[in-house]
């Protein structure tokens, strides 16, 4: 398990140059846009716009913060996109476009070079003590809100735990949090 604070992440511009992303983890180890098998990253959006285009990769958007946009994603309908929706995949090399509902908001981005690895995404409150489930693989739980302990580590917001190589189990959680559980997997 390994920690990893909010302060420590790493700031880069977008590759279409339209904005900045905070990195918060990326596989391997400094890996760039190029080349990476797995990301994970936050962008503040100010506004409307193209995304940029990622050959090969598959993408999972979540709202954190803001009103939301409306994702123009070629070959399907308008999805509209806000902190109460879903987290949603889409093909990264599909021609996207954003209009945002009502001024700025910071998103939560997931990328996985399609062929190689998967993930998913899922939003998760936490009200007291329990359990959170592993699956196989890598796993990231991101504290959005709030401060959360998850075996013996404290999470505040911002912060990420990333548990590499596990088998599929159960760890002790508690707290009062929201949390975003990526799961990460080979292919």
């Amino acid at each position: 398990m390994k920690l990893l604070r909010a302060s420590d992440h790493k700031r880069m511009p977008w590759k279409n140059g339209g904005g900045e992303t905070v990195e918060i983890a990326v596989s391997p180890d400094g890996a760039g846009l190029a080349d990476f098998d797995w990301r994970v990253s936050m962008a503040t959006v100010a506004t409307d716009g193209p995304f940029s285009v990622f050959p090969g990769i598959d993408r999972t958007l979540s709202i954190l913060d803001g009103e939301g946009m409306t994702l123009f994603i070629e070959g399907r309908a308008p999805e509209r996109l806000t902190q109460a929706s879903e987290p949603l995949p889409f093909a990264a090399d599909a021609p996207t476009s954003a209009t945002l509902i009502d001024g700025t908001i910071t998103d939560l981005n997931v990328m996985t070079r399609r062929g190689r690895v998967t993930h998913s995404v899922l939003r998760i409150s936490v009200d007291g003590a329990g359990e959170v489930a592993f699956a196989e693989g890598t796993t990231l739980i991101l504290c959005h809100r709030g401060n959360v302990e998850i075996d013996g580590m404290t999470l505040d917001a911002g912060d990420c735990l990333l548990v590499s190589d596990t088998n599929a189990d159960r760890r002790s959680i508690s707290g009062k949090a929201q949390l975003f559980q990526i799961t990460i997997a080979a292919i």
